[in-house]
């Protein structure tokens, strides 16, 4: 019995020296592990927001008639929810040189009402000068309701906000009437910029109360806008955009002559001016935006802060170009936003390839958001060229059937051009292996911007 333990254990023994050792696998470094874990994350969220962003319109918008025929206007009013109406004046303004002491203006000589809703409040020079027009009116008796986003008031002082409530200016939050009010779907903002006074003299485009508005554009700290001022009937329907959202913060309607008085026409354009919003119109301003250029016979001139355009989008500029259609984007070469930027480049790609346009506009932040088809149709308003404002926030347009008072937008979109550098496509295409690796990476949330 003793030798053959002896054997056996000699036999285990020679098995154990022969079997070949295996090595411990080599252990990710901490390092690629993050970045990989990143790296799937990015991914996955990219996935998600494309997918379950709100796309209602899917299929591409085809029209045998321009922006003059009268079927533009007799279609796009009634799927906008914002007949066209003649009788209206429009009135260019830009750069807050301008446009901050028309609008400081028309607040001081309100007699009746003043209704306001913006994005960003932030505290600063222009915010005490809007802060003491309102006040003052408030307290001779005028009715001054104010709407500003939570996301966008961040930077407006509580003791500020105080101020205007004491002296008699109903100031809310949008969707918050109370401070323990809970709004449920914080991605969703109002990005809409309204004053009207009176129900009389509206104002809308891109601007907010901000000092980055204030003066010319004559500095990359001071940002390059365009606003318009509007009489007419097309301020009634700007006034019921905004006591929409007054109507979801408070559950009170503001009715009566003091904001919708007697409809008079002041001049001879035809416009309307509509709401889209994801609760309310959905993607009417992709609607609208898209039936424009569906239409253009000539031309098409976007004036952009954030063009990131989405499937759709890009698929009919390329028909447009396709029909002979010269189509030129102006976007800002310095952005307060490097993500939002590196979105923005990563749809460049295709419409540069096509004979697109795109110039980057170089002295300041270029913050437009304009488009002019066919040198005839325009439209200014909060709008941005993203799936943010066509599928998500709460935006504001003004759309225009007139040479005339295009004629100003235009002018002013020519002198950009000149501020502006052409991104030629091999340029483009030649940019670096990082630049372009980051920008599609950017791109998956595009949904988001």
């Amino acid at each position: 019995m003793l030798p053959f333990l002896s054997r056996l254990r000699r036999r285990h023994a020679s098995t154990a020296i022969s079997k070949p050792h295996k090595s411990p696998a080599p252990r990710m470094s901490p390092r690629r592990y993050w970045l990989t874990v990143t790296a799937c994350v990015i991914t996955a969220l990219g996935a998600y927001f494309w997918i379950t962003s709100a796309k209602i319109l899917r299929e591409p918008v085809e029209v045998s008639y321009g922006p003059l025929d009268p079927v533009f206007p007799d279609t796009l009013g009634p799927l906008l929810g914002a007949e066209f109406s003649g009788g209206n004046k429009i009135t260019t303004l830009i750069n807050g040189e301008r446009f901050f002491p028309v609008m400081l203006d028309a607040i001081r000589r309100a007699q009746k009402t003043v209704t306001l809703e913006t994005y960003i409040w932030s505290s600063g020079k222009i915010s005490d000068q809007f802060i003491d027009a309102l006040c003052e009116r408030a307290r001779a008796g005028i009715k001054v309701h104010v709407l500003a986003d939570g996301m966008g008031s961040l930077k407006f002082d509580h003791d500020e906000q105080e101020r205007m409530k004491k002296c008699g200016v109903e100031f809310l939050i949008y969707a918050r009437e109370h401070w323990w009010n809970i709004k449920p779907n914080i991605n969703h903002r109002t990005h809409r910029k309204i004053l009207v006074v009176d129900g009389k003299v509206g104002f809308t485009g891109g601007m907010c109360i901000d000092d980055r508005w204030l003066g010319d554009a004559d500095s990359e700290k001071v940002w390059r806008e365009t606003q318009i001022r509007v009489e007419g009937p097309a301020v009634r329907q700007m006034q019921a955009v905004f006591v929409s959202n007054w109507l979801q913060t408070t559950s009170r309607l503001l009715v009566g002559p003091d904001y919708f008085p007697e409809s008079k026409g002041v001049g001879d354009t035809l416009a309307q001016c509509y709401k889209s919003g994801r609760n309310e119109n959905p993607e009417n301003a992709r609607i609208a935006h898209l039936l424009a250029i569906a239409s253009a016979r000539k031309s098409i001139k976007i004036a952009q802060a954030y063009f990131v355009p989405d499937d759709l989008a890009i698929d009919m500029l390329l028909a447009a170009r396709k029909r002979g259609i010269e189509v030129d984007v102006i976007v800002p070469a310095i952005n307060d936003s490097r993500f939002g930027r590196a979105a923005s480049r990563s749809r460049w790609g295709k419409l540069l390839e096509a004979g697109v346009r795109i110039h980057q506009y170089l002295p300041a932040m270029y913050h437009c958001k304009v488009m002019i088809v066919d040198d005839v149709f325009s439209t200014v308003g909060s709008v941005n060229f993203d799936n943010r404002s066509f599928a998500i926030n709460d935006e504001i347009a003004v759309n225009i059937i007139d040479e005339v008072a295009t004629r100003d937008l235009l002018k002013s979109f020519n002198a950009d051009l000149k501020r502006s550098k052409p991104l030629p496509f091999d340029e483009f295409t030649s940019r670096p292996w990082y630049i372009k690796t980051a920008d599609h990476l950017c791109g998956l949330f595009r949904s988001q911007l």
